[in-house]
């Protein structure tokens, strides 16, 4: 394996005058101050990226391989430009960051051996989720016509889905195909959470539990179910995903299906931060910061948390709410993209997503990293056919805004 670039005793500086592209990286994950460039060029000349990473409470090794992520992005992966050559297959992947690598690994084996026994020529492009938002935004959310959407798409969240002003409205005309199997994991048997309609694929899931610090709650009871969680006496103990826009879309959709209204103004009311979940973890360990009593986050940044006793992870027992990881497959082309959309749902790919990102797989094959007796929490298909999606969002986005803003 090729050594890494980025090293411990770097400064800050120094990383960021050699590779302009990482500053991104370091603004959206703890330390947004070096935005200023005044502040890069002072703090940041002498401050080594060892030093900054421990003040934060983050896993050094983890946040170098986030660095070296984002650096690698434009070396490691096959891209597809309109000055390219013009390609049989285009795929576009928005794949959480702990798995983004291993996926691309085996993805790449298994196409180099397909593209030679079909006489294809396949171009792919496996963005990291935490920075591919503008692309989506720029690249998929603006298309018109069907002909210009990557064959396979693979994204998680609920938003550019079913809005019918982006995504959505291809689904009503039909242009996608489920091709994964019938049969879904053991974990999911009891969700219904194959589409019925049989359009979109669902991979895998982001599941958000919840993190407990006992020594910060106090005498108050542990949360153990989200109807818990909506209490008075959790007000403004609570940190929210709120950066991470599409697990959180998914928990306040699934609050609002459960208690309308009043349960996302009783979710605002618990809010004491805000922030991505990477950065959330940072807290467990900040001596004098205002800390949660319990964070919700996503199941793998529970295993972050490095020798802290006080901290307990919590997985809801009326279920871990989930956001999806759909993939679209195209159904005009459902021939010579099945086999490749049954790679990417089989075992090999779910494996990688369940043991090394704890993302659950629905592959029924896979044994997937979840507490015994565990449950899932699903929106269900029953809830997003009979309801405009992309209009809740927007509505319970601002219900939550207006209420926290009041607290």
């Amino acid at each position: 394996m090729k050594e890494n670039v980025i090293k411990a005793d770097m400064t800050v500086f120094d990383i960021v005058d050699s590779y302009p592209g990482l500053l991104d990286v370091f603004t959206a994950n703890g330390f947004p101050n070096f935005s200023d460039r005044k502040n890069l060029e002072t703090a940041g000349k002498f401050l080594k990226l060892s030093t900054a990473l421990k003040t934060k409470g983050y896993d050094v090794q983890t946040y170098i391989r986030l660095l070296e992520d984002k650096l690698n992005e434009e070396l490691n992966y096959k891209t597809f430009t309109k000055e390219e050559k013009v390609s049989d297959l285009k795929i576009i992947g928005l794949l959480p960051c702990p798995v983004r690598i291993p996926l691309q690994e085996k993805f790449s084996d298994f196409l180099e051996k397909f593209e030679k026994s079909n006489g294809v020529k396949i171009d792919y492009k496996f963005e990291a989720a935490s920075i591919g938002l503008d692309y989506l935004k720029e690249n998929i959310l603006t298309i018109d016509d069907e002909k210009d959407l990557p064959d396979i798409f693979i994204s998680a969240g609920f938003e550019a889905f079913f809005d019918k002003k982006s995504i959505g409205k291809f689904k009503e005309s039909k242009i996608f195909v489920d091709v994964t199997d019938n049969e879904v994991n053991k974990n999911f048997s009891d969700l219904k959470i194959k589409d019925p309609h049989g359009d979109y694929s669902i991979i895998s899931v982001v599941a958000a539990v919840f993190m407990v610090n006992k020594k910060e709650l106090g005498d108050l009871p542990v949360p153990k179910s989200w109807a818990d969680l909506l209490k008075i006496e959790y007000k403004q103990k609570v940190a929210l995903p709120v950066g991470d826009f599409d697990l959180f879309n998914g928990i306040l959709l699934n609050i609002y299906k459960d208690y309308g209204f009043e349960g996302i103004r009783k979710l605002a009311g618990t809010l004491l931060k805000s922030m991505h979940p990477s950065q959330m973890v940072k807290n467990a360990h900040m001596k004098n910061a205002e800390k949660p009593a319990i964070t919700i986050m996503p199941y793998f940044f529970t295993k972050m948390i490095r020798d802290v006793s006080s901290m307990e992870v919590i997985w809801p027992e009326d279920g871990a709410i989930v956001a999806p990881v759909f993939m679209l497959v195209k159904r005009s082309k459902r021939d010579i993209l099945e086999p490749i959309g049954k790679f990417i749902a089989g075992k090999e790919m779910g494996e990688v997503l369940s043991h090394k990102g704890l993302f659950p797989s629905l592959n029924k094959d896979v044994e997937n990293i979840v507490p015994t007796n565990g449950k899932f929490k699903w929106l269900g298909w029953d809830f997003i056919y009979s309801n405009d999606i992309g209009g809740i969002i927007t509505e319970v986005n601002k219900v939550f805004e207006e209420a926290a803003e009041g607290i």
